[in-house]
């Protein structure tokens, strides 16, 4: 009994979620534009959220990715990240100017890191 409890915790957050009252069958639908527009009515209409509209919806969308976890099929998480597209779209956002200056980080350290290795092994040998 208890398992079956800790298991379904998270279903019970997304019905019955204090910040948004979301549609019945809001992460089902068959776009992600649809997905977004639902989630962009609750967070809009909801008086009992502690952050701004656009901040919990895709809390909301992100938590249920996060915890659908590997039983999510591929083209569910492709819908899923869609919808976080539509909804940055939706309320006027672009993607955080830090996650790109990371990813660009990344390359050129990664890079750096083949050179580097690269001048060990020719001095080496």
């Amino acid at each position: 009994m208890a398992t079956a409890r800790r298991k379904r915790w998270s279903q019970r957050v997304t019905q019955t979620s204090d910040a948004l009252t979301l549609e019945e069958g809001v992460f089902t639908r068959a776009s992600s534009r649809g997905i977004a527009l639902s989630l962009k009515r609750s967070a809009d209409r909801s008086h009992k959220r502690k952050s701004s509209p656009y901040r919990s919806a895709m809390s909301m969308l992100t938590f249920y990715g996060n915890r659908a976890g590997k039983t999510l099929p591929a083209s569910s998480k492709r819908k899923l990240e869609g919808a976080k597209e539509e909804l940055r779209k939706l309320y006027g956002k672009s993607p955080k100017k830090k996650a790109v200056e990371k990813k660009a980080a990344k390359k050129k350290t990664a890079r750096k890191k083949t050179s580097k290795s690269a001048k060990r092994r020719k001095a080496r040998g």
